[in-house]
């Protein structure tokens, strides 16, 4: 059976905050703003990479397209001349304290869907620590010279050259409260410190750059020729997602006329074969994250939904020229945050 996400009602759909969910807010802001007092005394100190970072993350809960942004990243750095590696947490992979690398053959059990998935996609060195500073300079270590992290715009040990910040166009930031009475990890004040703000879908304000996920297809987990999505167009499928917010994988199926019956699971959602029994023979059309997992007992007509972020070729032309200045070893890098 599918299992619906479990966001609060009161983050994005305009419900009332639970009385609950206020008087902890402003407990959660105190710690916050401990944490950053102890950041600025020095009693939580900031560790630096040997080679440049950038931090792809987000200030809601929730995924908002950061890691298809992530792989596209990897891919220029690359044909930009950099050797790229990519330090993850690993979220949802079962030994969550012990490091490793994410190579081809790894499980999203051992690597966590997401790591799995970028390495797959990218072919570069992926690292999954808890301690990205860690992770940072293992890469550094196995020859990396820059390190792009998915996630861990929050995670402060680990000081960084470059902030991308990825935000879902349609949710944004919901009704703009901290956690738990809104979806903020952190004030959106904090966005303005960011280098960059990439938006994921509907409309990019001032400063902010336009991301679009385009689908490659549909590809059979059991082998064999992909498909255009247009070839499901005017017949009903089985559309599984569980990420962040369900609900855009469904629609972008609905934009090539595809009938769709969702069934939304929660993000990193540890699938099994009883899950994917819908009850009818139908097409099963599930995202590229999804599909690392269900892989191993897919039926022969479930396909995974590859993803390519498209973004303005003036956001590459600025971001590149960043990148230019952190290849001179200049003594300021100390002085990044």
């Amino acid at each position: 059976m599918s299992k619906a996400p479990r966001t609060p009602r009161h983050w994005f759909d305009g419900a009332p905050v639970p009385p609950v969910a206020r008087l902890l807010e402003p407990v959660y802001a105190g710690a916050l703003k401990l944490r950053a007092g102890l950041f600025g005394l020095h009693l939580l100190r900031r560790k630096r990479a040997p080679v440049p970072v950038i931090v792809v993350g987000n200030l809601t809960v929730g995924g908002t397209g950061k890691t298809p942004l992530t792989i596209a990243l990897v891919k220029r750095l690359r044909a930009a001349g950099w050797n790229p590696g990519v330090a993850s947490r690993g979220y949802g992979r079962h030994d969550q304290a012990t490091p490793r690398w994410v190579e081809l053959q790894t499980t999203p059990a051992e690597g966590g869907d997401e790591p799995v998935l970028i390495a797959r996609r990218t072919g570069v060195p992926v690292r999954v620590d808890r301690d990205r500073v860690a992770a940072a300079r293992a890469l550094a270590t196995a020859g990396c010279d820059i390190v792009v992290c998915d996630d861990g715009l929050q995670h402060y040990r680990l000081r960084r050259d470059l902030e991308i910040e990825v935000i879902d166009g349609r949710r944004r930031y919901g009704n703009g409260r901290l956690l738990p009475a809104g979806p903020l990890r952190e004030p959106a004040v904090r966005a303005a410190r960011c280098d960059f703000r990439v938006v994921n879908g509907g409309s990019a304000g001032f400063g902010e750059w336009p991301m679009t996920l385009r689908p490659e297809g549909a590809v059979p987990l059991a082998g064999g020729k992909p498909l255009p999505l247009t070839a499901f167009g005017g017949h009903r499928v089985h559309a599984v997602a569980g990420i962040g917010n369900p609900a855009r994988f469904f629609d972008m199926l609905r934009d090539y006329g595809i009938g769709v019956v969702p069934h939304a699971f929660d993000d990193h959602h540890a699938y099994t074969a009883q899950d994917l029994q819908f009850g009818s023979q139908l097409p099963v059309l599930m995202t590229e994250k999804d599909a690392v997992k269900c892989a191993p007992f897919a039926s022969a007509w479930s396909y995974s939904v590859p993803i390519d972020a498209e973004l303005p070729e003036a956001f590459w032309v600025a971001l590149e020229a960043r990148l230019q200045l952190l290849r001179e070893p200049a003594a300021g890098r100390g002085s990044r945050r």
